[in-house]
């Protein structure tokens, strides 16, 4: 049993409300390894897709995770359903653009 309490079953809720997973982890994985897992999962069809791990963000139980911590150190009370399944939401957050690279500045010119 202690094996089975080592895993955890977790599913990527996207914005649109469709989900990546499935897929059990070791409580041991890193968020930014789920982030990895979520990028090389990524349904191809979808626009707009994260295209590094900067640009996921991973909430559980109303947190958002931190890429350093560990499944085990982000678990909730309520995550500690026995064979039950996690979601996580995840947002996808537009790469922020450089100063000065892209930016348009719109001038109204007086008659």
């Amino acid at each position: 049993m202690a094996g089975v309490q080592d895993q955890l079953e977790i599913k990527f809720r996207l914005t649109d409300g469709s989900d990546i997973g499935p897929k059990s982890f070791p409580v041991a994985t890193s968020v930014a390894t789920l982030k990895e897992s979520i990028l090389a999962q990524w349904p191809k069809e979808k626009e707009h897709g994260p295209r590094t791990v900067k640009d996921v963000k991973l909430i559980s139980a109303g947190k958002i995770l931190e890429n350093s911590r560990t499944l085990g150190e982000c678990q909730s009370p309520l995550c500690e359903i026995p064979g039950g399944v996690t979601t996580m939401h995840v947002v996808v957050q537009a790469p922020s653009l450089e100063k000065g690279v892209g930016a348009i500045m719109i001038m109204k010119v007086g008659d």
